[in-house]
């Protein structure tokens, strides 16, 4: 056994720290109205961080091979949350979405917690199944039954950003395990007709995607975020407007301190600040790579993979909505955006790859 990769852990952490002065600069002008506190959401975030640290410390020395035996136990625990938040008095209700536990004065996600769940359970699977990989009714279909499953639950709440993560995230590793290219051709083809259906059953929907392809079609319904998005990262220029002075978050942009975080960071550092805050994420993935490539056993390794492609795909669709290259999705931005149980399940994530990181 040998040291953790430190450098990846201290990348991680200064990108946090940054954004909990973005949390700070981007919510304190909506904190003080709403809660007569501007360091409220500063505060919650902060309760979070500390207690996202303790959690890293514990998964660092958490062997990974504990995860290989409890992964049909923690997800079943998962699939059992899923079920609890649907119900009525117990899940409650936020933008539309039935996705939290309330906590005293914190909530829960549960949809969080299954991200990590699934990438670990169909770790173990591929790597016990990896001969059976390429028959697609023997090898495939069991772990993709599971995740549809997830992902119906999910889709219940509704929130289509976690779905489409969990996803996606399975496919990645069921393509780096080896299923037939022809496979995921057909995954597409159904995977499109299926978004068609989603769209269709649920009208409002469909108003993302209109609004997304003519954000000023309805300026002030649906297209609202996107043009205030747009209208935060086109005035940063290359030096940005400097910190604490965004326009923006002065009750234009609702709630930038979640989802559209990254509009204000360019509203006020500009283009040379978003150039860094990316590559600190680049840097990051680059560190979980080259702690995946170096694993010699499969479970850890599909692990490792696991939390990079779940990662990745968080950071595009986010930056993708930000932009207006994607419809709003309702994703967070790791280690940026406010939200306790993102922070806390990324930095369990970060901890399983540094765990792994000490294996010679």
């Amino acid at each position: 056994m040998k040291k953790i990769d430190y450098k990846l852990l201290f990348a991680v952490i200064l990108l946090t720290l940054f954004g909990l002065l973005m949390i700070y600069s981007s919510s304190s002008v909506w904190a003080e109205y709403k809660f007569h506190d501007s360091f409220r959401y500063l505060k919650l975030q902060g309760i979070f961080f500390i207690i996202s640290l303790i959690a890293i410390y514990i998964t660092i020395k958490v062997d990974y091979t504990y995860y290989l035996k409890k992964a049909n136990i923690i997800l079943i625990i998962c699939f059992l949350l899923l079920l609890l938040v649907l119900i009525p008095g117990l899940g409650v209700v936020r933008n539309g979405s039935r996705s939290w536990f309330k906590l005293g004065f914190i909530a829960m996600q549960p949809s969080e917690f299954m991200k990590l769940a699934l990438i670990i359970f169909t770790s173990k699977y591929l790597s016990n199944n990896i001969k059976e990989i390429k028959h697609i009714l023997k090898g495939v279909i069991p772990i993709l039954s599971v995740t549809i499953l997830a992902f119906i639950l999910i889709m219940l709440e509704p929130d289509m950003g976690t779905g489409l993560i969990i996803l996606v995230t399975t496919i990645g590793l069921l393509f780096i395990s080896g299923v037939k290219l022809s496979f995921f051709v057909k995954i597409i083809i159904l995977g499109l007709i299926g978004l068609s259906g989603l769209i269709i059953i649920a009208p409002y929907r469909l108003n993302r995607i209109l609004s997304f392809i003519n954000p000023f079609s309805d300026p002030l319904g649906t297209g609202f975020q996107a043009i205030q998005s747009m209208y935060a990262i086109g005035p940063g220029g290359l030096f940005g407007t400097g910190l604490f002075r965004s326009i923006q978050k002065q009750f234009y942009l609702p709630e930038p301190q979640t989802d559209f975080i990254f509009s204000i960071i360019s509203e006020e550092f500009g283009i040379l600040g978003s150039i860094i805050v990316l590559g600190l994420f680049s840097y990051i993935i680059y560190r979980m790579i080259r702690i995946a490539l170096k694993c010699n056993d499969l479970f850890p390794k599909f692990l490792c993979f696991g939390i990079i492609f779940q990662l990745s795909i968080q950071i595009i669709l986010n930056l993708g909505v930000v932009t207006t290259l994607f419809p709003v999705t309702g994703v967070t931005l790791p280690f940026l955006s406010y939200g306790g149980s993102s922070l806390l399940i990324t930095y369990i994530s970060i901890g399983v790859v540094l765990n792994i990181s000490k294996i010679d």
